[in-house]
């Protein structure tokens, strides 16, 4: 239990409460630390299903804790961002993509349970959506010049379009379980 990957999933929990005090912080660079520290979590998302598929260090706890974590981390980013900025524009996409985490989330559970979570794995779509999600909130927490801040805009309108396509696509993929009695 005690790999590599795991120990990064658990740092990148730790790094929650971190990012959120840097986020709030009065230090002069705090959204730019703020922003590495996202980073930091998302780029150890990535390394730690990499390590686990290299050194073959999957785990039960890896797999229920991987997407906890990640999860988390861009609810909490998806959060302060949308209190901060206080737009619509903002708080719509934040409200769409935590939905749709939940929705997805329960939906991979349900399946599972049914024993055809294959059916709602992880797909390519996905993955482009949370690039494109990762992408759009570092931009969107640090914002040091006016471009980075629209950069980060237009990705999350990105990231929201992709969020529903591939919630839909989830949904359809398990349509015909779902309308059993």
């Amino acid at each position: 239990m005690w790999n590599v990957p795991n120990l990064l999933t658990l740092f990148r929990i730790f790094l929650i409460p971190v990012f959120v005090f840097c986020f709030y912080s009065t230090h002069e660079h705090a959204r730019f630390l703020a922003a590495f520290v996202f980073w930091l979590a998302a780029i150890t998302d990535a390394l730690d299903g990499y390590l686990a598929r290299k050194l073959q260090q999957s785990t039960a706890f890896g797999a229920f804790l991987d997407p906890v974590a990640d999860k988390a981390m861009v609810a909490a980013a998806l959060v302060l961002v949308a209190v901060d900025m206080q737009t619509l524009w903002v708080t719509i996409p934040a409200f769409v993509m935590i939905s749709r985490e939940i929705i997805i989330s329960g939906l991979r559970e349900w399946m599972a349970g049914l024993g055809e979570g294959a059916q709602v794995k992880v797909s390519e779509m996905g993955k482009l959506k949370t690039a494109a999600q990762m992408l759009a909130l570092i931009g969107l927490i640090w914002q040091p010049v006016s471009w980075i801040t629209d950069l980060g805009m237009l990705l999350l309108f990105i990231a929201t379009v992709l969020t529903v396509w591939s919630m839909v696509v989830y949904l359809q993929a398990a349509w015909k379980y779902l309308q059993q009695n």
